[in-house]
């Protein structure tokens, strides 16, 4: 089976810098693969190169088999859904009408949805608990319901891949842990998830792989509890690191 996203020894330079050095990764049907590091590593580089988003120097990116760069942007938003950093409503549409944005890759739009467009924003909408919320101004509601609505956008674009930076920022606990459970579906269903976080423990507790980065080379890679050991997470941090267990889940702690 062929990877729904596939980074093979990319090396990205900007402005003379490497901030992406051979990086080499991947994610399949059915996989969540975390992106980890500090400020500047390279995490949302990456994933801008895996949507085509970048140019790279060096390597090759496939999205769905083919170049991201030689597909039309439609071709692109039907193999994967991207969310960047920060995503803007620049204007005061309602939640149900962010959300129905998704739907441009099929042909639809807020104003003129089908029954089969209108069944995805209603599912994409209650799976990110806003159904009471659909009415409502994104200029009406909190940071954290902006957040989900927008991640509703990107999940009413049934894209197999999911490809999120930073997508449980300025979340609370429960409010991120409902997003992990989101992209457990999203995987169980044959879709992918590829996201890029700060939170350790979230990844460890989500992620089947996690690839942790430094200054934009790979410092480990694999699964969550052997890939995060202590060597790599002082190298990749600089402050001595572990994974313990609290309670049977997974979270980091730095001295």
């Amino acid at each position: 089976m062929s990877a729904l996203v596939e980074l093979d020894s990319v090396t990205v330079i900007l402005g003379g810098a490497r901030v992406a050095d051979c990086v080499t990764l991947s994610v399949r049907s059915g996989e969540i693969v975390a992106l980890l590091g500090p400020n500047g590593a390279g995490k949302t580089t990456l994933l801008r190169v895996a949507q085509g988003l970048q140019d790279h120097q060096r390597g090759s990116v496939k999205l769905g088999g083919e170049a991201p760069r030689l597909l039309s942007a439609r071709e692109r938003a039907l193999r994967a859904a991207y969310l960047p950093q920060r995503p803007q409503a620049v204007w005061p549409v309602s939640v149900e009408a962010l959300a129905a944005l998704g739907r441009y890759a099929h042909g639809a739009a807020p104003e003129r949805l089908g029954p089969r467009d209108r069944a995805a924003v209603d599912a994409a909408i209650e799976a990110c608990a806003l159904t009471p919320l659909r009415k409502r101004r994104m200029d009406e509601i909190s940071g954290g319901e902006r957040a989900r609505a927008h991640l509703a956008r990107a999940l009413a674009q049934q894209a197999p891949l999911l490809a999120l930076d930073e997508p449980t920022a300025g979340l609370d606990p429960a409010q991120a842990l409902g997003v992990a459970e989101i992209f457990r579906k999203h995987a169980e269903a044959g879709g992918g998830v590829l996201f890029s976080t700060h939170d350790i423990a979230l990844a460890a507790r989500v992620a089947h792989r996690v690839t942790l980065l430094s200054y934009g080379r790979i410092v480990a890679a694999g699964a969550p509890e052997a890939a995060l050991s202590e060597a790599a997470l002082t190298e990749a941090y600089g402050r001595k690191g572990r994974l313990v267990r609290v309670e049977g889940a997974l979270t980091a702690v730095f001295e």
